[in-house]
């Protein structure tokens, strides 16, 4: 387990019913400028998933899905982690063509997660994905989007600010975003484990994007874990902001240009997964049925406590904390909803 702690003198901006207005606010104001900036429309999304169809994000590949059968089906049913594949087979349902895209509010269930300032069982995210030609498989492209999403964070700032003029004593997002690798980090910081490697970089580059998460670097070990049928490891990253609250690098989105089949059958692969070929999603992607995407997710109560400054996740969302965490908001008069 993690360790909750609360920085010494922290006190909040907003008190709790303030605090409550302002997420409302935005929520509503960062999916809309997101959604027009990215040319998104909003669907609907499932709270759980058929087991059988491969769509469930595995993420790292060792997270237990929350499961149960449903009797009148006679299906097996999973809470989902997230949507990453379920985003781009709506995508082709819907038959949207190149340059439009959706995005949805996820909420999910991750059992395994352990327990910390950032992190709940509880997931909220605005999902979004966007349907792609092949020239925009390449880095430029995945930049041009990066500055984009960062861009909406920063207008939600500055009207967040203008309503509550409490929130004017944080400090306003750098919308100049620094591009590293992974392995630029590893080799500049030899010595030093992925997240303090991101934490040295962040303090000075305070809006980051880190890329190429998922495959082994010159150690032989990932930065990360990435499931390998969803983002292209070559082409994807992290959006990391550096946290005043908390001093540390805050990573507020996964992201990336999707695989397509070459990409899928060199991760699956790699990553000893070559019993998913079989499943509805990941053959009809390999058979180059599916559309070329972008997509991520972008944590809702991440970026709440980002911009209205709090320590805490359980301050800006509902959910279940353990002894050692409640006792710790306790103790600083952190009020957890």
């Amino acid at each position: 387990m993690l360790q909750t702690v609360i920085p010494q003198g922290y006190a909040p901006c907003l008190n709790l019913y303030d605090t409550q207005k302002a997420i409302g606010l935005l929520k509503r104001l960062f999916e809309d400028t997101l959604g027009g900036a990215l040319h998104l429309r909003r669907v609907s999304a499932p709270l759980f998933v058929e087991a059988s169809t491969g769509l469930n994000d595995d993420l790292n590949g060792v997270e237990r899905p929350v499961s149960f059968d449903i009797p009148d089906a006679g299906r097996d049913a999973q809470v989902v982690h997230s949507l990453a594949k379920w985003k781009r087979m709506a995508l082709y349902r819907y038959q949207f063509s190149v340059g439009e895209g959706l995005y949805t509010d996820m909420n999910a269930i991750r059992r395994d997660e352990e327990l910390d300032n950032l992190h709940s069982v509880y997931v909220d995210q605005w999902d979004w994905e966007k349907v792609i030609a092949p020239r925009d498989r390449n880095e430029a492209y995945l930049k041009d989007t990066v500055r984009t999403i960062v861009k909406a964070m920063a207008e939600t700032q500055a009207t967040l600010r203008s309503v509550f003029p409490q929130l004017t004593a944080l400090p306003v997002l750098n919308t100049e975003v620094s591009f590293v690798t992974t392995q630029e980090l590893e080799d500049r910081f030899p010595d030093l484990t992925p997240k303090e490697r991101e934490d040295a970089w962040v303090k000075e580059h305070p809006t980051t994007f880190l890329m190429g998460i998922g495959g082994a670097l010159k150690s032989g070990k990932p930065h990360d874990g990435r499931a390998p049928d969803y983002d292209d490891w070559t082409l994807n990253g992290d959006i990391l902001l550096w946290n005043p609250v908390l001093e540390r690098a805050f990573e507020v989105s996964s992201m990336g240009i999707r695989v397509d089949p070459t990409a899928m059958d060199r991760q699956l692969a790699i990553a000893g997964c070559d019993s998913r070929r079989s499943l509805p999603f990941h053959k009809m992607l390999l058979e180059g049925k599916l559309p070329l995407t972008i997509g991520g997710g972008i944590g809702q109560s991440r970026l709440c406590m980002l911009l209205l400054g709090k320590a805490h996740i359980g301050e800006v969302q509902a959910s279940v904390w353990d002894e050692q965490t409640m006792q710790a908001c306790q103790d600083a008069g952190v009020i957890l909803l």
